[in-house]
This record gives C-alpha cells, sequence and structure tokens, in this order.
C-alpha cells in the first residue's frame, strides 16, 4: 500500500502528509503586530497595529490613531488618539501596510 502523497506547504508543524496551514493564514499572521492604515467609508482614516481579524473581517487595532478626512479637519489638527480599536468589516474600504521605517 502506497504512502498517501505529501501536501505543499507541509513543514515542522505538520508531520508527512499533514497540511500546514492555509495560504491566507500565513498571510495574515505575517502581518501581525505590523502599522496598517485603514480607510473607512465615512472617510476616516485609522492607523495602528494589527492584532486579529475575524470571519466578518473586522479588525482590531492596538495604539489606533484616527485621521479625519481632509474637508472635516481643522488645519493643523493632530490625530486623535484611540488605543485599542475595532474596525467594523462591512465600513473597511481598502487597508495598506505601512512601510517599516529605518
Amino acid at each position: 500500500m502506497a504512502d498517501p502523497p505529501e501536501e505543499a506547504g507541509g513543514g515542522p508543524a505538520g508531520g508527512p502528509g499533514v497540511a500546514g496551514p492555509p495560504r491566507g493564514r500565513q498571510r495574515l499572521e505575517a502581518l501581525l503586530n505590523r502599522s496598517l492604515r485603514i480607510r473607512m467609508s465615512d472617510g476616516r482614516t485609522l492607523v495602528g497595529a494589527f492584532l486579529c481579524t475575524d470571519r466578518q473581517s473586522n479588525v482590531i487595532l492596538g495604539s489606533a490613531q484616527e485621521f479625519l478626512k481632509a474637508a472635516d479637519a481643522f488645519p493643523g489638527s493632530e490625530p486623535r488618539v484611540l488605543g485599542l480599536a475595532m474596525v467594523p468589516g462591512h465600513h473597511i474600504v481598502s487597508i495598506e501596510v505601512e512601510p517599516p521605517y529605518p
């Protein structure tokens, strides 16, 4: 009897013939604690450290700051510090990964 073929993505965590975590999960894990810029449907932008997400695409950011759209902001206004923030998935327009600072 032949052994089942090894699936791609198997590694030290799984044994022979055991698949590793799905590719999407690996991509999300690579973003953990990275700084994300999330644009929302109401024009606000949140920037903070990516902590987690769920099946409804809600995103939790740590050390988050809120930036108002240019039309609503006062000239020279400071960002509002939110701290821990949950962004509902249905309000997310775009997500960008902030480049690391040298």
